[in-house]
C-alpha cells in the first residue's frame, strides 16, 4: 500500500532514500505514557492489599491509568510512524501527522548546505539531528534524532549535484536533415585547341602569378600540362 508521501511525489520524481527518526526518539516520546502504565500496574498489585470502598476507587483509578496510557502510547507510536523523510531526485520532503497530514520539502536546487550534529550515542546508534540551510542560510528545517542522519546528508547531497549537473548540460541539437542527393557531375566541356601564341601567353601569364605567389607552383605545373595539351 503505497504511503502518504508517495502520492505527493510529482511526474518523473523518484524516491531515492526513506527514512524516520531513530527509535529511540520513540522510546524518548513515549516515556511518559510508559511511566503512567508502569503507575497503573503498580496501584493494580496494591489494590490487592486494600479492603472496602478505598479498594475500589484505587481499582477504578487504575483502570483508567492503564487504558489512558495503552491509547497515549498508541498514538505515540503512530504519529512515529506516519512520519516519513524522504530524498528524491528533485527535494527533499517531510511528512508527519496521523490524519491531519503536514508535508514541508526544500527544492534540492535551493539547498546550500545541511549542518549534522552527533553526539557519542548517535554515532554509535547511527542517528542525529539535521538543519536544512538555503542559499540565504536561513534553516528551513529540522530532522530530529534522524534515522541513519549521515547517509540521509550525503545522499542529498549526491542527488543535489546530479540534479545541477543536469541542468548545466547543453540541451541536444537538433538531428540533421537528410543532405539532398548530390546531382551526377555534369560532363566536363571539350577543351578548346589552342594556338602556340596563345599558349606562350598564358604561361608567361602564369609565370607571372607564380612567381607573385598569387598561385602554388604545384598549381602552374599543373595549369601548364593543360596548356600544352590543347596544342
Amino acid at each position: 500500500m503505497a504511503r502518504y508521501a508517495d502520492r505527493l511525489l510529482s511526474e518523473g520524481e523518484e524516491v531515492v532514500l526513506r527514512v524516520r527518526q531513530h527509535w529511540l526518539a520513540l522510546l524518548l516520546d513515549a516515556r511518559y505514557p510508559l511511566l503512567l502504565f508502569l503507575a497503573g500496574l503498580v496501584l493494580l498489585f496494591l489494590s490487592q492489599n486494600v479492603t472496602g470502598t478505598f479498594r475500589d476507587l484505587v481499582g477504578y483509578a487504575t483502570i483508567a491509568a492503564i487504558v489512558f496510557s495503552l491509547l497515549w502510547l498508541a498514538k505515540t507510536y503512530l504519529s512515529w510512524y506516519s512520519e516519513d523523510y524522504l530524498v528524491t531526485n528533485r527535494r527533499v520532503l517531510k511528512v508527519e501527522g496521523i490524519i491531519n497530514k503536514r508535508s514541508a520539502d526544500s527544492s534540492l536546487e535551493k539547498i546550500n548546505d545541511a549542518v549534522l550534529e552527533q553526539n557519542l550515542l548517535g554515532r554509535m546508534l547511527n542517528y542525529g539531528d539535521l538543519d536544512i540551510l538555503t542559499a540565504a542560510e536561513a534553516t528551513v528545517d529540522r530532522y530530529r534524532m534522524l534515522n541513519r542522519a549521515p547517509q540521509f546528508k550525503r545522499e542529498m547531497l549526491n542527488q543535489k549535484h546530479e540534479l545541477e549537473g543536469e541542468i548545466a548540460r547543453p540541451l541536444p541539437s537538433p538531428p540533421l536533415r537528410a543532405a539532398p542527393a548530390t546531382p551526377p557531375p555534369a560532363a566536363a566541356p571539350a577543351r578548346r585547341e589552342m594556338s602556340a601564341d596563345e599558349v606562350t601567353r598564358a604561361l608567361a601569364g602564369l609565370a607571372d602569378l607564380r612567381d607573385r605567389g598569387a598561385i602554388s607552383p604545384a598549381e602552374y605545373e599543373a595549369k601548364k600540362a593543360d596548356l600544352l595539351g590543347r596544342l
